[in-house]
């Protein structure tokens, strides 16, 4: 696949506008909050089905009711996702390939790489930061993953929901616990396998951006071990006395964490500045690598005004590692560290 054209309409910050991309490599520049995002925003919806940044509404411009996207391949097809807030129901829907879908079929479903600079802070910055992370990482490998953390999420709300409830029982939480417990299972299984296999490669691809022969690696918070689904069950059970005075669920992969270790101690404690861009560079770069393995398919990768972020050496590796890759920049300035590439300009 690749891109040659966009048209946005009623999108955020653009109420119709056309771009297009003569190379495999497209600079977008622009002063912030001219809507550079937002173009990356359009394609990822394209691509993947939904928004890396907020839901449908919230990219619908104010005082709009409806937009789309118009995305031109070089095969001369389009990919056209519309939106429109006044339906009560299958408000969006996908027309590729001459049939309209409601929903992107997994099987349309292409590869995207995105990097921002929020992904500079991965591990300084909140647990749930990371844990998205890794879900979105397995996602572009396991598409039926997505489904199995939306049970677990609608599982978990309505758990939540009726803990709240005066008078609420351990025998009122038992459905509750058992598709949380489930799901759950799935979901750590699902991290711990991904973290092994990004470990395989961590030290090497970070000796490649560093330099230097640290021991890099990812661990999560809580271990694999038998049994996992009635461990979960065991736990939702007895912390349900807790849980009711809290208001809330305190244990569930949606409580846990991903750690990084840097010469066997904590990386966020031990290691600079330099050496943890060079660590979420390579974790960057591993990501570009496994997608390409699982599916087969050349990610596109978005690029949202990180380049600013990284030192020359750091954006040297960047642009390397993605030369075969279609990419989409934004920059606040014409200049990225990126030769031979088209320019698109937002006033």
């Amino acid at each position: 696949m690749e891109i040659t054209g966009l048209r946005v309409q009623h999108t955020r910050s653009h109420s119709d506008a056309m771009f297009h991309f003569p190379s495999r490599v497209s600079v977008i520049t622009g002063k912030n909050g001219s809507g550079k995002t937002t173009l990356l925003e359009a394609l990822y919806i394209a691509l993947r089905g939904s928004s890396f940044r907020g839901s449908d509404m919230e990219f619908l411009s104010a005082g709009s009711e409806w937009w789309r996207i118009d995305m031109k391949l070089k095969d001369d097809t389009t990919r056209v996702v519309k939106f429109n807030s006044q339906k009560l129901s299958a408000r969006k829907q996908f027309d590729i390939d001459s049939k309209t879908n409601y929903r992107l079929p997994v099987a349309k479903k292409y590869p995207v790489i995105l990097f921002e600079p929020d992904d500079l802070r991965l591990l300084s910055g909140s647990p749930s930061r990371r844990r998205q992370f890794i879900d979105t990482f397995i996602t572009q490998i396991n598409p039926a993953y997505s489904a199995i953390t939306r049970k677990y999420d609608r599982s978990l709300k309505q758990r939540n929901a009726a803990l709240k409830q005066p008078g609420v029982t351990r025998d009122d939480m038992f459905v509750w616990d058992t598709a949380i417990a489930e799901y759950g299972a799935e979901i750590i299984r699902a991290r711990v396998q991904i973290i092994e296999r990004i470990n395989t490669a961590l030290a090497d691809t970070y000796y490649s951006i560093a330099g230097v022969r640290d021991a890099v690696s990812l661990h999560y918070s809580h271990t694999l071990i038998d049994g996992i689904e009635q461990k979960l069950t065991n736990d939702l059970y007895t912390n349900f006395t807790r849980d009711s005075l809290l208001g809330f669920t305190s244990v569930g992969p949606h409580r846990h964490d991903i750690i990084s270790e840097f010469n066997d101690a904590p990386a966020i404690s031990v290691a600079s500045r330099g050496e943890i861009r060079s660590i979420i560079l390579a974790l960057k770069f591993i990501e570009v690598d496994v997608a390409k393995e699982s599916t087969g398919q050349s990610p596109v990768v978005l690029l949202d005004d990180v380049f600013a972020e990284l030192d020359e050496q750091r954006q040297k590796r960047l642009a390397e590692k993605c030369s075969n890759n279609q990419m989409f920049i934004t920059s606040t300035a014409a200049y990225t560290g990126i030769d031979s590439a088209a320019v698109n300009a937002l006033d």
